[in-house]
């Protein structure tokens, strides 16, 4: 099992990402498709009957070599249609589409070379009125030259159906890998434009903070070098105050810029609901008039953040909600789902939750039922920084 994953890490990974980039997000799915060159075999591999394959209806040495030839020409035009964009892409399909015409003298099943260059238009940047154009014109392409060859009917028919089925297919896969590229930049920028927006607010403290302090300072360290000659005593108490306005300021600006690390609870679910809704589930979430520091914030969004992974992932839900509640000894985040539920296996995730949220004195309860979806609650008390006696034991 080790060799088998080092050789696919080391060899099989590498050759991948090179004959299908990773930005164009077709993982192995190129690769696994290349299965269906065995039609090009089909006449030996099968026993065809009256079915005339190829012209002679034996299989010669113009058969096994030219259908061993274009498979050669084929594969660089097949990986170049993914590696591509634009015209260098569509010429690489209409010469896959080419190559059927040429092989078809010799060998009826030269029509896979049809079906996959169909099945690659999808992809192509072209308008879907000229995508379906050239289907029409490929397609009729093929079935005149099936007349003209005297091949059975039926492979036209057979040809049609297929090669159109890959490509209404391959359309609607191109129109939703596009959408979660688009959604997947919408939920960077938003979490982008939060980070920008508490930069901004952080900013804007420390100026406020560090202009009244240093103009304090300033000023007292004026008032000390006037006095230090007349009243040591006094320009001792002024230095005195500097230095207490210093570290005043010090500990200030600390715990200021400590909120550029904090993980704001608002965009937290923001990037949820992108999340979510792009996989088909309707999210809602209510927050309320809760003031939170903070330490706290961040706890809750990074509870947030895996639980909403764990019901995109795992979940099957077909609806989610978020709701933090103000309480009389702290506040409560509720988080469910009615996905299929399941005994809960704390894996890295959860247990790093439950961590974060007990050195806050906090606790967490998880339910789940198959069949009834996961509730979540987070518990934090008001004054956490003064709460009594040991965490609280997490209920499950």
């Amino acid at each position: 099992m080790n060799i088998a994953m080092s050789l696919l890490s080391r060899f099989l990974l590498p050759l991948r990402r090179w004959l299908v980039p990773d930005e164009r997000e077709f993982g192995w799915m190129p690769l696994f498709t290349l299965g269906y060159l065995v039609f090009l075999l089909a006449p030996a591999i099968f026993s065809l009957g009256e079915i005339r394959a190829t012209p002679s209806g034996r299989l010669d040495a113009a058969y096994w070599g030219f259908t061993a030839i274009s498979v050669l020409i084929f594969l660089p035009l097949y990986f170049g249609a993914y590696r591509y964009r634009g015209w260098r892409q569509l010429w690489r399909i209409l010469a896959i589409a080419a190559l059927a015409h040429a092989l078809m003298p010799l060998n009826l099943f030269s029509n896979t070379y049809t079906i996959y260059a169909l099945a690659l238009l999808p992809f192509a940047d072209l308008r879907l009125g000229t995508k379906a154009a050239i289907v029409v014109g490929l397609l009729g392409l093929f079935g005149w030259q099936v007349q003209l060859l005297a091949y059975p009917a039926f492979s036209f028919a057979i040809t049609a159906l297929i090669g159109v089925a890959a490509f209404v297919g391959n359309h609607h896969f191109a129109q939703n890998l596009r959408k979660q590229v688009q959604l997947r930049l919408s939920h960077d920028e938003v979490r982008r434009l939060a980070g920008m927006a508490e930069r901004e607010r952080i900013g804007r403290d420390l100026h406020d903070l560090l202009g009244h302090t240093l103009s304090l300072v300033a000023l007292k360290s004026e008032l000390a070098g006037k006095l230090i000659e007349r009243d040591p005593l006094g320009a001792r108490r002024e230095i005195d105050d500097v230095a207490r306005v210093s570290r005043d300021a010090l500990s200030q600006v600390r715990r200021a810029v400590s909120g550029i690390r904090a993980a704001g609870l608002a965009a937290e679910l923001a990037s949820a609901r992108l999340l979510l809704e792009s996989d088909g589930v309707r999210f809602e979430y209510s927050l309320g008039e809760v003031a939170l520091s903070p330490e706290v914030e961040t706890v809750l969004a990074l509870a947030v953040r895996e639980a909403v992974t764990n019901i995109q992932r795992h979940a099957r839900a077909t609806r989610a909600s978020v709701r933090l509640e103000k309480e009389a000894d702290g506040v409560r985040l509720h988080i469910e789902d009615d996905g299929r539920g399941a005994v809960i296996v704390a894996g890295n995730g959860l247990c790093g939750m439950r961590e974060r949220i007990e050195l806050l004195q906090g606790q967490v309860r998880i339910e789940s039922r198959p069949g009834q979806g996961t509730r979540l609650e987070v518990m934090l008390p008001r004054d956490w920084e003064s709460a009594p006696g040991p965490a609280l034991q997490p209920l499950r």
